[in-house]
């Protein structure tokens, strides 16, 4: 397909045809996230008004190091009095940590040790012990992002306002209203208004919405799947009480192995490409299969 009709919207359709969101997180251990009021572009460092062709030294930069690079920004476009506020996280499965610190010139980003945080280490900034709700708002990326996003960054930012940021680009535009949950990298999908205030509430009680979970980043999306399936089956929905504790990938099955309150569960998932190309981005130029999570079984494994 060479031609799009320009009101298609992937997150619409991806309702209607009941396309399942769980375990389609991308799977991201670290995120470098980035001050800038806009506008953004299409690849949002790129194509941001950046000087000396700096954004795309921090794509490379981060790339090299194995580091998402994202734009932020506050949903009323205010920004830091002293310079650009910056954010280093580090999505580990049971010890996530985040840092932050404010640059009064861009080009200091070029000297952020993005090796350390891609490898998991301090990158030397200062501990920051919050929770960051970015929400993804790109619309030129994809359309409804905008439209969906910027309602739910909206009613964030009422009631939750020094937690709440605009992001770019954070991948399943067609889930949307989208948003990221640092420094746990959990991902949440199809949100409006009223689901995204619930899930803030559940997250200050250290619990998750297994409605809307995509999936937690530091998994490979089967994994990321078995999770949500055996907390489903559990009701178990408290933050931290699922622990992976071995997983292997082989000819489409995951075998994946948790365990809750000392007591170890087997899940096994298989993953299949989907059966039909499909469009499944709004600005997508050709169609794509829909890979597809299977429950296979879950078990005590003591």
């Amino acid at each position: 397909m060479t031609s799009r009709d320009p009101a298609f919207r992937c997150a619409t359709t991806s309702q209607r045809r009941e396309e399942p969101a769980t375990g389609t997180a991308s799977n991201v251990r670290a995120f470098l996230l980035v001050e800038h009021p806009g506008p953004w572009g299409v690849n949002a460092l790129r194509d941001a008004r950046l000087p000396d062709g700096l954004g795309e030294a921090v794509l490379r930069a981060a790339a090299s190091a194995r580091v998402r690079p994202l734009l932020v920004r506050r949903p009323d476009r205010s920004t830091h009095p002293e310079g650009i506020r910056v954010f280093a996280a580090f999505a580990h499965p049971s010890r996530p940590w985040m840092q932050t610190t404010v640059l009064t010139d861009p080009h200091q980003l070029l000297a952020l040790d993005l090796v350390a945080l891609g490898a998991g280490r301090s990158p030397g900034l200062t501990p920051f012990d919050g929770r960051l709700l970015c929400v993804c708002t790109h619309g030129r990326h994809d359309a409804c992002c905008a439209e969906r996003g910027r309602p739910v960054a909206a009613a964030l930012a009422a009631t939750h306002p020094d937690d709440t940021w605009e992001v770019s680009h954070i991948g399943g535009d067609r889930f949307a209203g989208n948003m990221l949950v640092l420094p746990e990298g959990l991902y949440y999908g199809r949100l409006d208004a009223a689901s995204s205030l619930a899930i803030a509430d559940r997250l200050a009680a250290d619990e998750l919405d297994l409605d809307h979970l995509r999936g937690r980043s530091s998994y490979a999306m089967p994994v990321q799947f078995a999770e949500i399936a055996l907390r489903r089956e559990l009701g178990e929905a408290r933050m931290d009480s699922v622990r992976l504790v071995s997983r292997r990938i082989s000819a489409g099955l995951t075998d994946a192995v948790f365990e809750v309150d000392g007591v170890r569960w087997a899940v096994q998932v298989r993953t299949a490409p989907g059966a039909y190309q499909l469009q499944l981005t709004c600005r997508a130029t050709r169609d794509n299969p829909v890979p597809l999570h299977e429950l296979v079984a879950i078990s005590r494994s003591d």
